[in-house]
């Protein structure tokens, strides 16, 4: 179920203490906003507010206690402060996977404390209103769980109730592909030092899309990512089949075999968008305006688009068939970047005729040939250093990436913050469409 709270500090909980460890991106949007309504405040490892010398006294002072750390690090942290936490505070972390979160609390938290976690499913630069917002009730009582509400309503955001397990299925299922292909993405583009917005090979609205996604994407910081990636156990099965699912479509592409290569990408197609979940509802995810409305690069819009393989969104929804995954059954859980990274797909599967002149140019263009070989290297790279749970190799590979687009970082968050808002309003219109 889901609701949208507005901010108010309940009769009883004037003196109610939020404190937070640590301070990522998301820590300070949260420290911003509950400070803003008023609530009282305590803080380690970051300026402004109360600041209090260490976790330990964060732990000591507050009834509610917020771990805002990478997901690497939550179970040192959590095993170095956790212990300090006063008798029936509510704690909770802000973690993208719960399970190794959930596990640090029950390992190193003394047995009258509560755990009750959240997860905002945006990123930080996102206006949290109507967003949806993850709580887990994992080991606390009705009254704790609307505390927490009470506190989170500034956010205004929409409360999910999940498990910790519902939570890292859907955030593997909504995530995992979707980061390894544009990860990927971005990856090859380095390889072949290209700036893609400058070759007239990427135009069209699908291009335009696909690039201010993936430099969103490398515009962050890279243990968002990793941890995600690494520590969930869907998602490090999912990034595996991703990897599988290009290398066996780009052999086909190889081959020549268009048959071969149509029969199986539209035996995935029904699975993913005609499967007895009738997924596709009357209105696309993404409108064309929203597709065609945004650029980076210099070209014109009268510049004719070229045909493309789309090797990366064809094994996205090859990877979901073969592991029986269907996005759409998690749009309770749906943001405005969700919706661009399976509108882009869902806006190629729609259209038959797009879709059959894409598995043509695949197999009988070979103008991309170069670029899909260092796609397939970059997925496959990425899933073996998630296989083998290297941290220190994802930060090399991501970093490395992230200084090469460095310089368009800036332009692309214009962009994809413009986009954001227009598929945000998409969603508002298309809620009083449903409504009515």
């Amino acid at each position: 179920m889901a609701s949208t709270q507005a901010a108010s500090i309940p009769a009883g909980m004037e003196n109610f203490t939020v404190g937070l460890i640590g301070m990522g991106d998301m820590g300070r949007m949260y420290a911003e906003k509950l400070s803003e309504a008023g609530w009282r405040f305590c803080l380690f490892l970051k300026k402004n507010i109360e600041i209090l010398r260490n976790g330990h006294l964060v732990s000591r002072a507050s009834d509610y206690i917020i771990y805002s750390v990478e997901a690497a690090f939550i179970d040192r942290v959590i095993a170095q402060y956790g212990p300090s936490t006063k008798m029936g505070a509510i704690v909770g972390g802000q973690t993208s996977c719960k399970s190794p979160e959930i596990a640090a609390f029950e390992a190193h938290l003394p047995s009258d404390v509560y755990i009750l976690s959240c997860h905002s499913l945006h990123g930080p630069g996102v206006d949290p209103k109507g967003q949806p917002l993850v709580l887990i009730q994992h080991r606390a009582p009705d009254e704790a769980l609307h505390k927490v509400e009470a506190v989170l309503s500034c956010l205004q955001s929409k409360f999910v109730y999940l498990t910790a397990k519902e939570h890292d299925r859907i955030t593997a299922d909504t995530q995992a592909v979707t980061h390894a292909a544009f990860l990927s993405m971005g990856k090859a583009w380095h390889a072949n030092e290209q700036y893609p917005w400058e070759l007239s090979r990427y135009i069209g609205g699908l291009e335009n899309v696909k690039m201010n996604i993936m430099l969103r994407i490398y515009s962050q910081k890279w243990h968002v990512y990793a941890g995600l990636a690494i520590l969930n156990p869907e998602a490090r099965d999912q990034v595996a089949q991703y990897a599988k699912s290009v290398t066996e479509l780009y052999k086909l592409m190889l081959e020549g075999n268009l048959e071969g290569l149509k029969a199986r990408i539209y035996a995935a197609r029904d699975k993913v968008f005609f499967g007895p979940s009738k997924t596709w509802a009357n209105r696309p995810l993404l409108e064309a305006s929203i597709l065609t409305s945004f650029s980076l690069g210099t070209l014109t819009a009268e510049t004719p688009a070229r045909p493309n393989n789309h090797l990366s969104l064809l094994a996205m929804v090859d990877c979901w068939a073969e592991l029986g995954i269907v996005p759409y059954d998690h749009m309770l859980c749906s943001t405005p970047l969700f919706r661009l990274r399976l509108g882009v797909t869902e806006h190629l599967f729609r259209n038959t005729e797009m879709l059959d002149e894409t598995l043509r140019t695949a197999t009988e263009d070979k103008r991309y040939r170069s670029d899909d070989l260092e796609f397939t290297f970059a997925a496959r790279g990425w899933a073996e250093c998630v296989t083998l749970g290297h941290f220190e190799t994802w930060e090399k590979r991501f970093v490395s990436t992230q200084e090469f687009f460095q310089p368009r970082f800036a332009d692309a968050k214009k962009v994809g913050d413009e986009m954001m808002k227009k598929v945000q309003a998409s969603m508002d219109e298309n809620l009083k469409l449903d409504e009515k």
